[in-house]
């Protein structure tokens, strides 16, 4: 995948024409889609979009009945990627023994990841979370999408807060989720990374969940240091 969105980690210049010139229209539009309205909003027009794809408007609407499909669709073609870099089963904790990691460490390890996206030049914000405050319509075709994305990181949180033996795994998820959205609109707000944030407070509401594991402090480190942040 090449459009700039927070999983890109970074293709060089003679990739990316290969890659320009291999991918059909279609491909072109949602690359496009995905990156201009990424870094400039979706408030981008069709003329816009169409000529960094190198693709005619008409084309555009025999392939997309409009703009706003042309959004959502690439909100979906994007998703599996973004959830693939969060996600432990599919990250660096990817592996036989991944269900057997801590339902504490791999909560953490979402945010951990948070917080790497957050350290870049070009993070601007959960993708989903920027289309929806752009757009300010739940029934908007990429709104729905965006929704079930985020709805999918809930449901990841309430799955490892059951495990977890959480008191209120529904409450716990929902916490977990806002905090994840809000720290990402700060690091855009300020222009900086999280330092830390991000993890502290996300720790700090495990530990009054009752997901306290000595298991996942580092080495040398005491259970009540690890909670100071």
């Amino acid at each position: 995948m090449t459009q700039a969105t927070p999983t890109t980690a970074g293709s060089s210049p003679a990739t990316a024409a290969t890659h320009r010139a291999a991918a059909t229209p279609r491909d072109r539009l949602l690359d496009a889609a995905a990156g201009l309205f990424y870094r400039e909003g979706v408030g981008i027009g069709v003329e816009a979009l169409c000529r960094e794809a190198g693709v005619s408007k008409r084309s555009m609407y025999q392939l997309f009945g409009s703009k706003d499909e042309v959004l959502a669709a690439s909100l979906e073609r994007g998703a599996p990627a973004y959830q693939s870099f969060l996600m432990p089963d599919a990250g660096a904790y990817a592996g036989a023994d991944a269900g057997d990691r801590s339902p504490r460490a791999r909560i953490l390890y979402v945010f951990e990841r948070l917080e790497e996206l957050a350290e870049r030049p070009d993070f601007h914000g959960c993708p989903f979370v920027s289309v929806t405050a752009e757009l300010k319509a739940p029934d908007h075709p990429a709104s729905l999408v965006a929704r079930r994305c985020k709805d999918a990181l809930t449901a990841f949180f309430r799955q490892e807060a059951e495990r977890g033996g959480a008191a209120d795994p529904e409450l716990l998820a929902r916490e977990l989720t806002v905090t994840f959205d809000g720290s990402g609109v700060r690091a855009v707000m300020q222009g900086r990374g999280l330092d830390g944030l991000a993890v502290t407070m996300a720790r700090a509401l495990l530990d009054m969940a009752g997901l306290r594991e000595e298991a996942d402090t580092p080495p040398g480190t005491s259970a009540s240091s690890e909670t100071s942040g």
